[in-house]
């Protein structure tokens, strides 16, 4: 039997989530799971529930040491600090533009698939020479979606226009890229299979911050500044970067692999032209991974763009989004990132999938978006609203979520109590 919740997802009746507070509040009063057979029923359904969301916490493990800094790096790497969580694959690199050296690098040479960082580069390859506002008005549209909502469209239309791998030979010439290449040969029209590296992204953005025309600079820095939560095509695109720091910050995010990605219930979970196809589908160049799902995190953080931040990730296979969004999460706020201001609040795991993030404290109030299931959420406060059941959990409590501007039920929230313990009320 399942169970709807008003305006929310179905569920399995009788499971208990992981960390769930022992103390049920019924309807008709108080139960209390304790001794034994509490806790054995706790552990059980705590494993089928990891089962279907697909995602279990995993410790960090140590970083291992930095590769050496790429010709033409202001200073020599040092040791990295970030913590990469067990069964993820990272390259990460951190330029502070004040002092002209790296804070962070791990893997800066390790070549992933681009998934849509890529389209800087078709940006770029197409302004080129030429002033954003001498593009045609169809084109500037399209760049502007491509680079906000990473519309896949948009950069498949550009891919074909402009001589497909060619806008990466290009590229790499230009800028004196030392990892980045074309797509396979076999997958000549995915342009999110182009190879990409943490140090080379870095070259990007100090060409773009540093070197451009101040036309050019100017109009890819505002679209990547309003970079939009949901994507074109369903995905929460506000992971790693945008989670970890208040604004101001400008980024351009990648995937690949996911079925599905949140934001909205008729997300569109097929893979585009650009960005990918299932494990069974793909061959290409053995030193670029196109089978594990990839999420990148990158763009610059701070006030006067500060500091340019990195981070690509591959994950095991079967990596639910939400996992993958807490993750690559968990990565970035390891990092030293000079010029960054944190958001205050409590990181708090979910359970459920098209949990819903709301205007008020009902499950009348408007949808404002829905979670990645079982993503990580920063809750600032918390106040009683609507009562919300979920048999067998009952619950009036809700948290104000900052960086979505909106309210979930604590129904499905992965803590001990009803109230969170530490987090203020509203």
């Amino acid at each position: 039997m399942t169970m709807r919740m008003p305006g929310g997802p179905s569920l399995p009746r009788a499971l208990r989530m992981p960390n769930m507070p022992r103390v049920l509040r019924m309807p008709g009063g108080t139960r209390v799971l304790s001794g034994a057979r509490g806790v054995l029923r706790a552990a059980v359904c705590a494993t089928v529930l990891a089962a279907l969301v697909g995602a279990t916490v995993s410790p960090a493990v140590p970083a291992s040491p930095a590769a050496p800094a790429s010709a033409g790096s202001p200073a020599p790497a040092r040791a990295a600090r970030a913590e990469v969580p067990a069964g993820v694959t990272a390259g990460v690199a951190v330029f502070d533009r004040r002092t002209g050296t790296f804070t962070e690098q791990l893997n800066p040479g390790g070549r992933f698939r681009s998934a849509s960082v890529v389209k800087l580069l078709i940006a770029l390859d197409l302004l080129w020479g030429r002033s954003p506002d001498t593009l045609p008005a169809a084109d500037r549209a399209r760049m502007d979606s491509m680079l906000r909502g990473s519309d896949d469209s948009a950069a498949s239309t550009f891919w074909a226009a402009n001589g497909g791998g060619a806008i990466v030979d290009r590229m790499v010439a230009r800028l004196g890229l030392t990892d980045t290449a074309r797509p396979p040969a076999t997958h000549p029209g995915y342009w999110g299979y182009t190879a990409l590296s943490a140090r080379d992204t870095v070259t990007v953005y100090r060409y773009i911050l540093d070197t451009a025309p101040a036309a050019v600079r100017d109009h890819l820095m505002t679209a990547l500044r309003g970079s939009t939560r949901c994507a074109t095509d369903g995905y929460d695109q506000h992971f790693g970067i945008p989670g970890s720091f208040e604004r101001p910050w400008a980024v351009k995010q990648g995937w690949s692999g996911f079925s599905s990605g949140g934001c909205t219930t008729t997300a569109n979970a097929t893979a585009r032209t650009g960005t990918g196809t299932q494990a069974s589908e793909v061959s290409g160049a053995a030193d670029v991974d196109l089978t594990r799902p990839a999420l990148h995190t990158t763009g610059v953080v701070g006030a006067g763009d500060r500091t340019i931040v990195a981070v690509l990730t591959l994950h095991p296979a079967g990596t639910a989004y939400g996992r993958a969004h807490t993750d690559i999460g968990r990565l970035t706020r390891s990092l030293n990132v000079p010029g960054a201001t944190r958001p205050s609040g409590t990181w708090v795991g979910t359970w459920g999938s098209g949990v819903r993030v709301r205007s008020g404290t009902t499950t009348a109030s408007g949808a404002l978006t829905t979670l990645p299931a079982g993503a990580e959420v920063l809750v600032g406060c918390q106040r009683r609203g609507q009562q919300v059941s979920v048999p067998p959990y009952t619950n009036d409590w809700w948290a104000y979520l900052p960086q979505y501007g909106g309210y979930m039920t604590n129904v499905y929230l992965s803590a001990p109590e009803n109230q969170v313990p530490g987090v203020p009320v509203c």
